[in-house]
């Protein structure tokens, strides 16, 4: 039997459960699985931190360093987000360039981080026009097991919580020694919701993924804003399912905030 054949008979499985309203996991469709966030695992990123989203397992690391500012911000210092689909994380990642699933999962935590206000970019300038800290959020992918949107997402937030700018000397960084905290304005959760037949589910796993026709990604803030919106795949969604997925949102993301 192949791997795809085999995928394709857990999902018939997982498709007969939904159809009666079960997960395999056990789980209720609007129900996802508790983050379980570790601080303190890298000595030489600026700021850190590793989520486990059932057995999906991310790192994130900050690192801050001293450039020059874009010529249309002079003012402003800058942040940029990557994440790398490592090879032992899933047997359908390879080593090379990113991958187009790579690129637009950085693109959507960046997004939900950077439109949310979380960081004041004017903060982040040292000598305008000259000299302004740029962060740098890498994130790793340990292990696959769905929903890396919402584990990378909770991963660089809390990383970027957890950030100290090192201290400047004549504008040159200080080796192992800090000036402060980095500053969040806000702190937006990313919530991914999959619709696998008629039913839409939150939080899905790599099997629910496998089987879904449709995804759809809501980054909301405590205030209840919206800073992003991300559409995957060629299904559809029903304007209340939108709807409901987005009031969910709103709810799990204040019990996600607890953990941060």
């Amino acid at each position: 039997m192949s791997f795809t054949e085999l995928w394709d008979l857990r999902t018939d499985k997982l498709i007969a459960e939904l159809k009666q309203g079960k997960r395999l996991d056990a789980r209720k469709v609007d129900e996802i699985r508790k983050p379980i966030i570790t601080e303190d695992v890298s000595e030489n990123a600026d700021g850190q931190a590793r989520v486990k989203l059932g057995e999906t397992d991310v790192i994130a690391g900050v690192k801050m360093i001293v450039g020059e500012p874009y010529p249309d911000s002079p003012n402003q210092g800058s942040i940029s987000v990557g994440a790398e689909l490592l090879p032992l994380a899933d047997p359908e990642y390879e080593s090379g360039p990113p991958r187009e699933e790579a690129i637009e999962l950085s693109r959507v935590v960046d997004r939900g981080i950077r439109e949310s206000g979380a960081i004041n970019f004017e903060d982040l300038s040292i000598v305008s026009g000259e000299k302004s800290w740029i962060g740098f959020v890498d994130i790793y992918i340990l292990n696959n097991d769905g929903n890396l949107f919402d584990a990378c997402g909770i991963a660089a937030l809390k990383a970027l919580l957890n950030t100290k700018l090192p201290k400047l000397e004549d504008h040159k960084i200080v080796k192992g020694e800090y000036s402060g905290k980095l500053k969040l304005n806000a702190k937006p959760i990313l919530n991914t919701f999959a619709k696998i037949g008629n039913t839409v589910v939150a939080d899905p796993t790599l099997l629910e993924e496998k089987a879904m026709t449709s995804r759809f990604s809501v980054a909301v803030t405590e205030n209840d804003d919206i800073t992003a919106f991300q559409k995957g795949l060629g299904g559809s969604f029903k304007i209340e399912e939108i709807n409901a997925a987005i009031d969910l949102s709103f709810k799990n993301s204040k019990q996600i905030r607890k953990l941060l």
